[in-house]
């Protein structure tokens, strides 16, 4: 059968598994609909959380990014796997003790003030928004190549499918399915990874492979550096941003993950505060699997990219490259007539570009594996984009319904509650779609943005309100309006008011936009505490309150020596 064949089948399959998935377990009632009734099992919160946690932005573009940035690339795998160590470490226990259904429930309970809540709620707006953004990217990409749709029409299909399993089922439906959508992403991204290591190294484990040799006993690493250089371009393994830039970027991603009101919402379906903590070491295990095959993924797609595409006459590339083509996301101009593709680091002289996210979906055709490894990706690469974004839909309609209308109607009815939830979840969709046809930018980085929002408006008042029974909420609401509002007008200045200026010259202490939550947190953190400290002291209640979160279980009360 051929590609478009087996695309049809496998991710038609997947598709009719999430949706019958999510009538079985449709959720009845607000607590089914925001937390699955808190009755997930650790280990199926862990694959949840897993497939949660790794969108789009990890199956479709990190190896992308990494294939074309090499070294530097290596800042999502360290920020992102450190960010969940700390989530699973500093936060997921402490919040699941508290008992709130999401992050501005916390922050308007903790820092007792309804202002608070509602900046909250908009934080988590606008964080969820620019990293849904991502995901319908990512979903409008898959569809675009093996459904042969244009983008649009690609995120539009992707609309309608999230439309139906996350207003139907809610946190019981999106649970269950993500549960399925993790076992399918991971099948989906090892199985080629294994392909293309036993056939450019002879080991079946990728992450041997990248560290093995090639045909010839050249290290892998070694002639991937050798072919880029003659090419013009940086060593693979050589790192072209500063250090300030890579520590600040890896310390965004870090605290953003641990920031990010759709992994942190996940911790509320265990029933117990134990199980919140083993389902964070399921998801690391889970989570691990694809992001330690991440590199061996990026290495073995461009060294076999360049290898079948460059210097190679117009007249006679591969198939898989007049496939994308088809795409616009991938082009070849042969600009000085030789009929023979020039690819190089001069964008004068160079006749190839290559969409940094087609990497990991195009490697099984430019490997030349079976058609039904192909269209198996298609249905992984769905799979991650549409769990993520699930999961963001329900953030964004219980903010709505549950943060701000019970805020200002608490006497509004459960029936009415879910009525508002699922208008919201359908509004989100809608503006989803919107994103997911006019993105800011490529899926990685368009979600670096949102983990650097995250960073600057939800990490510090979340940390500070465990582990400071003195802030308070004059403080977090100051915090997070200008942690928030430094880093959205320093990304908009650089990637849509003056472009032209985007360059490492021009950044404040050479920290580019991707890094740029880092100092945005530190801004929250020195108003927060500053204001708190100039401010009435937090009430006796919240204060006790605190203390209370922080003593284990069976440990007893507090109580001063």
């Amino acid at each position: 059968m051929d590609i478009l064949t087996w695309t049809y089948i496998l991710v038609g399959a997947s598709f009719a598994l999430y949706i019958g998935i999510a009538i079985y377990t449709r959720a009845g009632s607000t607590k089914e609909f925001y937390t699955a009734g808190g009755g997930v099992s650790p280990l199926a919160n862990g694959m949840a959380t897993a497939a949660d946690w790794m969108s789009a932005a990890s199956f479709i573009s990190m190896a992308g990014i990494i294939a074309f940035s090499g070294y530097d690339g290596s800042v999502y795998l360290m920020g992102w796997t450190g960010g969940y160590v700390l989530l699973a470490l500093l936060l997921a226990p402490y919040l699941r003790k508290f008992g709130k259904f999401t992050v501005p429930d916390f922050v308007g309970d903790r820092y007792y003030s309804n202002k608070a809540r509602v900046v909250a709620v908009i934080c988590a707006l606008f964080i969820s928004f620019t990293y849904v953004a991502g995901q319908m990217r990512g979903v409008g990409i898959v569809f675009s190549r093996y459904l042969e749709v244009d983008i649009n029409t690609g995120v539009i299909i992707g609309m309608c499918i999230v439309f139906f399993y996350a207003v139907l089922g809610g946190m019981k439906g999106i649970t269950y399915t993500q549960v399925a959508q993790y076992c399918v992403l991971i099948f989906a991204y090892m199985v080629p990874a294994i392909f293309i290591s036993m056939q450019l190294t002879g080991t079946p484990i990728p992450q041997l492979g990248l560290g093995g040799v090639v045909a010839d006993g050249t290290p892998l690493l070694d002639k991937l550096d050798g072919v880029l250089t003659d090419l013009g371009f940086a060593a693979y393994t050589s790192g072209r941003k500063g250090m300030i830039d890579i520590f600040a970027i890896t310390l965004a991603l870090m605290v953003g993950t641990a920031g990010l009101p759709h992994v942190i919402v996940r911790f509320f379906t265990v029933p117990r505060v134990k199980d919140a903590r083993l389902s964070a070491g399921y998801a690391l295990i889970f989570i691990a699997i694809l992001y330690t095959t991440a590199p061996a993924v990026a290495a073995f797609g461009i060294y076999n990219a360049i290898e079948t595409v460059a210097d190679k006459p117009v007249d006679d590339l591969p198939a898989w490259v007049g496939n994308w083509q088809k795409t616009n996301l991938i082009s070849v101009d042969d600009k000085n007539g030789d009929g023979i593709v020039q690819y190089s680091a001069n964008a004068a002289t160079n006749e190839l570009k290559i969409d940094k996210d087609i990497m990991v979906l195009a490697s099984s055709e430019i490997a030349n594996l079976p058609n039904w490894v192909i269209g198996l990706v298609a249905a992984g690469g769905m799979a991650a984009a549409l769990s993520t974004a699930a999961g963001l839909l329900l953030v964004i309609s219980t903010s709505v319904s549950r943060d701000l209308f019970r805020t200002f109607k608490p006497d509004m009815t459960e029936k009415r509650e879910l009525l508002i939830a699922r208008f919201s979840a359908a509004g989100a969709v809608l503006m989803a779609g919107y994103f997911g046809v006019n993105p800011p930018g490529f899926v990685a980085e368009v979600v670096a943005f949102a983990f650097g929002l995250a960073a600057a408006s939800f990490f510090p008042v979340i940390i500070m309100g465990i582990f400071s029974s003195r802030m308070n909420k004059e403080g977090a609401i100051a915090g997070m309006i200008s942690g928030l509002v430094f880093t959205i007008a320093y990304i908009s200045y650089f990637k849509f008011i003056s472009p032209e200026l985007n360059s490492v010259e021009n950044w404040w202490f050479g920290i580019s936009p991707e890094g740029i939550g880092s100092l945005g947190m530190v801004v929250n953190f020195v108003v927060t505490f500053v204001v708190s400290k100039v401010t009435p002291a937090p009430p006796q209640k919240v204060q006790d309150m605190i203390q209370e979160i922080r003593i284990p279980r069976g440990a007893g009360a507090a109580h001063d020596h």
